[in-house]
C-alpha cells in the first residue's frame, strides 16, 4: 500500500526513508526520546538505517514529522503489527516527539491526521496502542484522542483501543 504524504498547520508527514536515516539517529539518540520505548538510544548510523529497514518491511508504516518552520525531524508516529484477527482489521499506533517539541500540541495533530488514515485508507476496524504505567503524558493524549484503556494490564503495559467510528454504527 501507497501511504500518503500529509501536510497539517504546523507539520509535514511523510513515511520515512533510507535518506532520513540522519535525521532518525540524531532524533533516536536522546534517552529521553526512547525512554518509554522498548528500543535503547540509537548509538550510530547503522542502526538508524535499520529501524527505518524495519518499519519499511514492517506492515504497516512509519511516518516522520518535520517542522515546516525549518523541516527539521520532530517525531515519528505510524502503525504496525497490521493484522486481520477475528475478522477484524487493526493494527497498532506508536509515537515519539522530541522534547524541544513537548507540550505544544504538535503529536496531537499529527494523530488525528494518522488516525484518520488509519481508518479511511487501511479500513482498519480499531486501532491499539500501549505505554508503560508510568508514561504518563501519552496516556493523556491517546485518552485526549479517544482511546480507551482497558483495564488489564500486561507486562507492566496499559492497553488502549480506539475503534472506527463506523464500526460502531455498524454495531450499535
Amino acid at each position: 500500500m501507497i501511504f500518503p504524504n500529509v501536510e497539517t498547520q504546523r507539520i509535514y508527514i511523510r513515511e520515512l526513508t533510507l535518506d532520513d536515516a540522519e535525521a532518525v539517529y540524531r532524533h533516536f539518540s536522546y534517552p529521553e526520546v526512547t525512554r518509554y520505548m522498548d528500543i535503547d538510544a540509537c548509538q550510530d548510523l547503522r542502526e538508524a538505517e535499520e529501524m527505518i529497514a524495519f518499519h519499511i518491511n514492517d506492515t504497516g508504516c512509519r511516518y516522520g514529522l518535520f517542522n515546516k518552520e525549518n523541516n527539521e525531524l520532530i517525531g515519528t508516529c505510524g502503525f504496525h503489527c497490521w493484522l486481520n484477527v477475528n475478522q477484524e482489521t487493526k493494527a497498532e499506533v506508536g509515537f515519539d516527539l522530541s522534547p524541544k517539541y513537548w507540550g505544544r500540541g504538535l503529536m496531537q495533530e499529527a494523530l488525528m491526521e494518522v488516525i484518520r488514515i488509519g481508518f479511511e485508507l487501511m479500513k482498519l476496524d480499531y486501532i491499539e496502542a500501549t505505554t508503560e504505567v508510568e508514561n504518563l503524558r501519552s496516556q493523556r493524549l491517546l485518552k485526549k484522542m479517544g482511546f480507551t484503556q482497558e483495564s488489564e494490564l500486561k507486562d507492566n503495559l496499559l492497553y488502549f483501543t480506539l475503534r472506527d467510528t463506523e464500526t460502531v454504527k455498524k454495531e450499535g
